[in-house]
């Protein structure tokens, strides 16, 4: 695998059921509402969003999602990303419990933004950090958003 490319695969629980779970996650314009490191987004499409990104290291991601799947019936959202990271990432939104949803995130990307290829070999710990600070804060701020807080 190249410096360049992750893979990455999280999962969340959340108390809110799949279909309200799904509707939050399937609205790409909404993600800075309840995920701190989504600074911006500005939808592009219909189905489709630029977003910025930030985590702790001091670089901004900026990347277009747009969802080639979106199959409320299996829980199914997938998306294609064209920008500082090309490449795809997916949420499945499954049944956990009486009322509860279970999220598995996963994504192969490949980092294209140039001062990132350029610090890969001895920054990638950092990035692979970096990222698990922005998921962690993430599932945070998903619970909360849901919980009406």
């Amino acid at each position: 695998m190249s410096l360049h490319r992750y893979r990455f695969r999280s999962v969340w629980t959340v108390d809110s059921p799949p279909a309200r779970t799904f509707d939050v996650l399937a609205d790409l314009g909404g993600y800075p509402r309840w995920w701190p490191e989504v600074r911006a987004a500005r939808r592009v499409g219909e189905r489709a969003a630029e977003l910025r990104c930030r985590s702790v290291l001091p670089y901004d991601l900026v990347f277009e999602a747009h969802h080639n799947a979106r199959e409320p019936e299996s829980g199914l959202l997938r998306a294609d990303l064209v920008g500082d990271l090309e490449g795809t990432a997916s949420w499945r939104v499954l049944p956990e419990g009486r009322s509860g949803s279970r999220l598995v995130y996963t994504q192969e990307v490949e980092v294209t933004k140039p001062l990132v290829r350029r610090l890969a070999l001895v920054a990638r710990p950092l990035l692979k950090a970096n990222h698990a600070v922005m998921m962690r804060n993430g599932h945070r701020g998903l619970r909360g958003y849901l919980a009406g807080r």
